[in-house]
């Protein structure tokens, strides 16, 4: 009788603790999860807080102060917080408001860059992360696609895009590389640029602005297919450092005339700085301005001006272009490429061409 009265007692008690310790297990396990959620958001995928980045019509949910989020897109699904912020990496580059680092993301993926937003420098955490789905979305064989984007508790941002082993056509270019001196290369770099400029200014209802196109954010392929980079970065930084960071490509020659009074950059902006590119090409040589140029000057880079007032327009040419343009009969087809790029840095924003009529001309003119 006693041993049932203790067995009745007994074995309900070690039941009820049972039923508390596996209560306290899957609570433990379920928090851990949740703080796991907050560190990475997928673009898709289940999860109350990750659905917020797939609200209707594309719009971001608030993303809180001191939380972390990593946004996906295709080519980037596997990616986590760990995997991004554990990479070995070497920079690659730097500028006023961000690093640029080459990691490998783990041993058995292709290396990625990593371009880090100094915080004092980003946009609010919301801001960044709907600008990110825009450019993430972006997707075009001249254009680097963006694998995710990661925005840290401090409001960092890191973006993440697939490294290319050939060099950026900067280099291509200073580097006095003999197929840089190929007209037919030329022709070819030339409209693989627009028709990736071409996709950001028409592919979408709203047009994606580059805002600092220049030949260290255009990257080459082995086969010198162009590919463009960085395309609206300034969306992801504070209007303060947007501005320093057009400040910095009027210094080597970019910058539209037009912005000198007014803030926003524009697709005829892009024009002007796809332009100066072309000029580039033609003269191996690199862009620079002196000074700030005058509001009733002609609207070129010194290293261009002069050439132009002066009629001295095979100089602007490299001389192996000239070399070759003689002994293949393309002297036409040269000086209407230097006519089309001086067209593109037109004073007034409204006569420049935009991308279609470009992409056309240099097509008959690559004939």
């Amino acid at each position: 009788m006693r041993k049932a009265v203790i067995n009745a007692v007994l074995f309900p008690a070690l039941a009820v603790v049972l039923a508390l310790a596996i209560f306290y297990c899957v609570r433990r396990r379920r928090r851990r999860r949740g703080r796991g959620d907050r560190s990475v958001l997928p673009s898709h995928g289940g999860g109350a807080r990750a659905d917020r980045f797939q609200s209707a019509g594309g719009s971001v949910g608030y993303v809180a102060a001191g939380e972390e989020a990593l946004v996906r897109f295709p080519g980037g699904e596997s990616l986590t917080v760990a995997a991004i912020l554990e990479a070995p990496g070497e920079v690659v580059a730097k500028s006023a408001h961000s690093t640029l680092y080459r990691a490998g993301l783990s041993a058995g993926e292709a290396v990625a860059l990593l371009r880090f937003v100094r915080p004092a420098c980003a946009a609010g955490a919301d801001e960044a992360a709907s600008a990110a789905r825009v450019l993430g979305a972006t997707r075009h064989p001249n254009l680097v696609p963006i694998r995710a984007l990661y925005i840290g508790p401090r409001g960092e941002k890191l973006l993440v895009h697939p490294f290319y082993a050939a060099v950026s056509l900067r280099r291509f270019l200073q580097e006095g590389i003999n197929d840089s001196q190929r007209w037919e290369i030329i022709c070819k770099l030339s409209i693989g640029i627009v028709k990736g400029l071409d996709h950001l200014h028409t592919a979408s209802q709203k047009p994606i602005i580059h805002g600092n196109l220049k030949t260290n954010n255009i990257m080459l392929d082995a086969d010198f297919q162009p590919r463009i980079s960085d395309f609206g970065l300034y969306l992801l930084l504070n209007p303060a450092a947007a501005q320093e960071m057009l400040e910095t490509s009027a210094m080597q020659g970019y910058k539209a005339p037009e912005l000198i009074k007014m803030r926003d950059v524009t697709r005829e902006s892009d024009i002007y700085s796809l332009g100066v590119i072309m000029l580039e090409m033609l003269a191996q040589k690199e862009v620079i301005n002196d000074k700030p140029p005058n509001a009733r000057d002609i609207h070129l880079p010194a290293s261009f001006k002069d050439l132009v007032l002066e009629r001295k327009i095979s100089e602007a040419f490299s001389s192996e272009l000239i070399k070759q343009s003689k002994n293949s009969g393309k002297e036409e087809n040269l000086n209407a490429y230097f006519e089309l790029a001086t067209a593109c840095c037109n004073p007034s924003p409204s006569l420049r061409p935009n991308t279609k009529k470009i992409l056309k001309r240099l097509e008959d003119i690559a004939r």
